[in-house]
C-alpha cells in the first residue's frame, strides 16, 4: 500500500490552449490536512477536481491509494468516488429534498442498508457537524448558509470515505462561523481517521486547519511546506499573498 492517499504525477491541465496545470507533482500524506492556497484562477479547484476524476490530465498520472485513476471510465471511477469525497464550494444540496433526503441518497444508491440503518445513519452523521433532529425535515431554502454547508458535509462523511476535499468551505461565511467550519475539518480529519484536501484562498482558515500548505502560482506548486515554514518562507509570491490577505478588509458574509 502507498505511503500517500493522493499523488498528482506530472499533471498537465490546459483549458482553450491556456496551461492551468504544468507538469505538477503532489503528494498528500495519508491522515493529513493539506491545504492548497493561490490567487483566483491559479488552478486550486481544477486540482481538486483531478483528485476524484472529475477532471482529467492532459498528461500525467493521478493515484488514489497507489491506484491510477485518470483514464478509468465513468463507471469505474464510483468505487474511487466513494473512496474520496467532496464538499462543493456551494454545497450542492437538492432543493427539492429534505435535509434528511439529502444525507441519505447517496445510502439509498450506494448501500444496500435498511431504511432503519439509514435513518440511524443520517442522525449520526448530522451529529457529527452539531445538527440535530430538528433540521431532518427542512429544506435547504429554510436553511442558513453555514447550515448548508455543515449539512453537505455531513453527505460527503455519509459513505464513510477515506480522503475528503473541500472546495472554498468558508467562502461567503462570518467569521464565527467560517472557523466553526475550520474546526469541523480538524475534527473530523481526526475522528473519522481520514485525509483531507482543502482548496482556500483564505489564509486565517489555511493556517488554523493545515498540516501542510502547498502553494500554487502559474501552474506549479512553488512551496509546500508546514504553516510555519509557510510564513518563513522566501518564496516572493508566497510572502505576498500572505501579507495582501492579512492587510485585506471584512469579507461579505452569510449568516451561520
Amino acid at each position: 500500500m502507498s505511503d500517500f492517499a493522493v499523488e498528482l504525477r506530472g499533471v498537465s491541465k490546459a483549458f482553450d490552449g491556456k496551461v492551468v496545470l504544468d507538469a505538477v507533482d503532489l503528494s498528500v500524506r495519508k491522515g493529513e490536512v493539506l491545504v492548497i492556497l493561490g490567487g483566483s484562477g491559479t488552478g486550486k479547484s481544477v486540482t481538486l477536481r483531478h483528485m476524484n476524476g472529475l477532471t482529467h490530465p492532459d498528461s500525467g498520472e493521478v493515484l488514489v491509494e497507489g491506484v491510477e485513476v485518470s483514464r478509468l471510465a465513468e463507471e469505474d471511477l464510483v468505487p474511487v468516488r466513494r473512496k474520496v469525497g467532496m464538499l462543493f464550494q456551494m454545497g450542492a444540496l437538492f432543493d427539492s429534498m429534505t435535509v434528511f433526503e439529502n444525507v441519505a441518497f447517496a445510502l439509498w444508491e450506494h448501500t444496500k442498508m435498511t431504511e432503519a440503518e439509514v435513518d440511524a445513519r443520517v442522525r449520526e452523521v448530522l451529529g457529527f457537524v452539531n445538527l440535530g433532529p430538528d433540521v431532518l425535515t427542512l429544506l435547504p431554502s429554510s436553511l442558513s448558509g453555514g447550515m448548508k454547508k455543515r449539512v453537505s458535509l455531513a453527505r460527503t462523511i455519509a459513505l464513510k470515505p477515506d480522503v475528503l476535499l473541500y472546495d472554498e468551505p468558508t467562502t461567503g461565511l462570518d467569521p464565527v462561523t467560517a472557523m466553526t467550519i475550520n474546526r469541523l475539518i480538524v475534527d473530523l480529519n481526526s475522528r473519522l481517521a481520514t485525509t483531507s484536501v482543502v482548496v482556500t484562498h483564505d489564509i486565517a482558515s489555511a493556517l488554523f486547519v493545515a498540516d501542510r500548505i502547498a502553494f500554487l502560482e502559474r501552474g506549479r506548486f512553488v512551496f509546500v511546506g508546514s504553516p510555519d515554514e509557510a510564513r518563513r518562507s522566501e518564496v516572493a509570491a508566497l510572502r505576498a499573498f500572505l501579507a495582501a490577505e492579512e492587510e485585506s478588509g471584512p469579507r461579505e458574509t452569510a449568516a451561520p
